[in-house]
């Protein structure tokens, strides 16, 4: 596939989505590429497929069967640490509830507008997290995953980060780290900001250009990570509905599907290096279930000078369109080497998968 230049145009945006212009960083470099070509492989949150999300065991499998890169989502703790875990409420990915010591921090929250009940990280310091263990956050269709329920603790950022150095020396390539801001607007309504502990930790291993790329659904966050000037590559994450949240909530009616026209796309290039779409963006899914006719958005987003690695790839029949699923099984697994046969002719330049180790295998049939 052909490389496009990464590009910066870095805008610093306040709370209110307000830009101005700042020094302008250099052009990223080209993000490690797998050794045998085609798109990269993003393990995402791991081998969430195979061990429960975030584990240093998901991580770790997902480097051993293929992944170039692995997805750290990231959320703070009382303490202002980096920890990782997909939300900040945790009921559905640790024990927390088996703890009766935390049992009085059961609340309800109002997070991107939505009234949320369970325990949540911003309510426990690291010391705290660390007592609890990561579960299987789907056990009806994961069944297979919970037999590693209790065995892995949950991870802050720099632990992934270590992980990945160290895989990277085993396995004799880089291995990317991939973080992910997660509701960066509301942390910042708490007084727990992501961006600056990103970027202190980005600094503080001296993460360039081949081991870090920096995702968020957030242009705002995504604009501040860029007005640090780290010189890693920046990916825009983009939903399929509704726009993102910190336009939203600062009145700004512009929509995911605004920013994957080529005028929006062109706005992500001044600060973005990659888009990252949902895999029905690029090629729709009917009422029926089946494959509709691919979208130009490949196309458009190269044109624009981005890369593109749409996102969630799974092998069960219910996350499968129609065409692909074998059985009558919900959580039966499908023909998921055709789907990612599908999308790599297109030309997607990465696929972000719960299934490392297939998305590899398909690179080299």
């Amino acid at each position: 596939m052909t490389p496009y230049p990464g590009r910066r145009s870095v805008l610093l945006a306040g709370a209110a989505c307000a830009a101005v212009t700042v020094t302008p960083t250099p052009a990223a470099a080209e993000p490690p590429r797998p050794q045998g070509g085609g798109p990269l492989v993003i393990g995402h949150r791991g081998a969430a497929g195979w061990r429960p999300e975030h584990t240093a065991a998901a991580y770790t499998y997902g480097v051993q069967t293929g992944a170039d890169w692995i997805e750290p989502d990231l959320v703070p703790t009382k303490d202002h640490v980096l920890v990782v875990r997909h939300e900040n409420e945790i009921s559905q990915t640790t024990d927390v509830a088996a703890h009766p010591e935390f049992a009085d921090r059961r609340t309800t929250k109002t997070v991107d507008g939505r009234s949320v009940t369970g325990w949540f990280t911003e309510d426990f310091t690291l010391a705290e997290l660390k007592t609890l263990r990561a579960v299987e956050r789907l056990p009806l269709v994961r069944n297979r995953n919970t037999v590693f329920d209790g065995r892995h603790e949950v991870l802050a950022f720099q632990e992934v980060v270590d992980l990945a150095r160290r895989l990277s020396r085993e396995h004799g390539r880089t291995i990317a780290v991939f973080p992910e801001t997660k509701h960066p607007t509301y942390f910042r309504s708490i007084g727990l900001e992501l961006e600056p502990k990103l970027a202190a930790a980005i600094r503080r291993n001296h993460l360039g250009p081949r081991e870090c790329v920096v995702q968020s659904f957030e242009p705002t966050s995504l604009r501040r990570v860029a007005s640090e000037e780290l010189g890693v590559p920046l990916w825009q994450a983009l939903g399929t509905t509704g726009g993102p949240y910190d336009l939203v909530s600062a009145g700004d009616p512009t929509t995911y599907q605004d920013m994957m026209t080529p005028p929006g796309l062109a706005k992500i290039a001044e600060y973005a290096d990659w888009i990252g779409p949902d895999k029905t963006s690029v090629v729709p899914v009917g009422t029926d279930g089946r494959l509709g006719t691919p979208t130009t958005l490949v196309r458009d987003a190269h044109r624009a000078g981005l890369r593109i690695g749409p996102y969630t790839f799974r092998a069960e029949n219910q996350f499968l369109p129609a065409d692909f699923r074998r059985g009558t099984g919900a959580n039966d697994f499908g023909d998921a080497f055709a789907e990612y046969a599908l999308y790599y002719r297109l030309g997607v330049d990465a696929v972000v998968t719960d299934f490392p180790d297939l998305a590899a295998l398909a690179r080299r049939y």
